[in-house]
């Protein structure tokens, strides 16, 4: 299983990155896929995700209305596109692989997530 993620870099507040993450070793329709972050000095966040057993999608507050998640099965890619950034956005991005189901939780249970890439890093300046 591996998890290669790209499209990080610097952009100015008020900019847009898209992230991708390209998955090998299983398929996206049978496994969930989400984004986590962390910044220097706080706890990894869960940002984004979508369950692959109803395609649910999730969004943490922070970023409702700018970030967008989306999955191309065939690619086995899952992207982020975000939008409006912000400074607290900057931190080191990250995609990761959960259950199929989590049941009324959908994707939310990063904690059960199995494999994460390496991260990408996101840097936001105002």
């Amino acid at each position: 299983v591996q998890l290669q993620a790209s499209g990080g870099g610097l952009v100015q507040v008020g900019g847009s990155l898209g992230l991708s993450c390209a998955a090998s070793g299983f398929s996206l329709d049978s496994y969930s896929i989400g984004w986590s972050r962390q910044a220097p000095g706080k706890e990894r966040e869960g940002v984004s995700c979508i369950s692959a057993s109803d395609g649910r999608i999730f969004y943490d507050d922070p970023v409702k209305g700018r970030f967008t998640i989306s999955r191309d099965i065939a690619k086995n890619t899952v992207y982020l596109q975000m939008n409006d950034l912000r400074p607290e956005d900057s931190a080191t991005y990250y995609c990761g692989r959960g259950p199929f189901t989590g049941g009324n939780y959908g994707c939310t249970l990063f904690y059960e997530y199995d494999h994460w890439g390496q991260g990408t890093q996101v840097t936001v300046s105002s």
